[in-house]
């Protein structure tokens, strides 16, 4: 009996095959995640507003710079810091604020283009960020983008500077931190990063300036592209 010759399999696509090219199997996941304000969004006429309401209905004196000046941080302990002692009064008016301001923030220039070519060559992304959850969320809402986390200091854990909510996100992900960068723009970030063992890129057209040790600094967000290309540990490639 003749025994058929088995059936070739047909050849891949050339899509399928760019895919495979972007995808090597032998890669581990990687996670990008970033802060919101400055880095993906920015927030500042959204904030400027705020703070005018905050100091029209408590009689706050402080100008924004002063509230500026600690971005990055959660606001009450921002307001601790500014010797504000009516904290959640505070809060309330300026939260309600910037919902209601929350159209006057835009992406910064090809933010998003380069979100987008990290989900297709299979990076995880999230968002870690000081800003609560009633804030964050119509903020990102602008973006449109499949983040798989989006980690405030409404959950558990401690805000930033502390580690926490970057390695919980990191956790989210199923992404170990050797294989994971973390873009920001203010000092907090740098320290959180550094405390979790997550490579550290700073956000040069954000608001703030990176700190010691100098930290890779990227000018504008399709600089971020290149690590598309690293088949090496990012630690070990000095970003942090």
């Amino acid at each position: 009996m003749t025994v058929p010759a088995p059936i070739a399999p047909p050849a891949p696509a050339a899509s399928e095959i760019t895919a495979r090219e972007r995808r090597p199997a032998n890669r581990a996941q990687r996670a990008l995640l970033l802060d919101l304000d400055g880095v993906l969004l920015d927030t500042r006429p959204v904030m400027q507003k705020a703070w005018r309401k905050v100091q029209e209905a408590h009689g706050v004196t402080l100008p924004f710079t002063d509230y500026e000046r600690h971005l990055g941080r959660e606001f009450s302990d921002i307001m601790q810091r500014l010797g504000i002692t009516d904290i959640d009064a505070v809060r309330r008016t300026y939260e309600t604020e910037s919902v209601a301001a929350a159209h006057l923030a835009h992406e910064f220039t090809g933010v998003v283009e380069v979100l987008h070519a990290f989900v297709a060559a299979d990076w995880r992304l999230g968002v870690v960020t000081s800003k609560h959850v009633d804030r964050a969320a119509p903020l990102l809402a602008h973006l449109g983008c499949p983040f798989a986390t989006v980690r405030t200091p409404a959950g558990v854990g401690r805000a930033k500077p502390a580690p926490d909510p970057i390695l919980l996100a990191l956790v989210d992900l199923g992404v170990d931190p050797a294989a994971a960068v973390y873009v920001g723009d203010m000092a907090v970030d740098q320290e959180a990063a550094a405390r979790a063992g997550v490579a550290y890129v700073h956000a040069g057209w954000g608001y703030g300036q990176p700190t010691s040790p100098a930290p890779e600094v990227v000018a504008a967000p399709d600089e971020l592209l290149r690590l598309l290309h690293s088949d090496r540990p990012l630690i070990e490639r000095g970003l942090v």
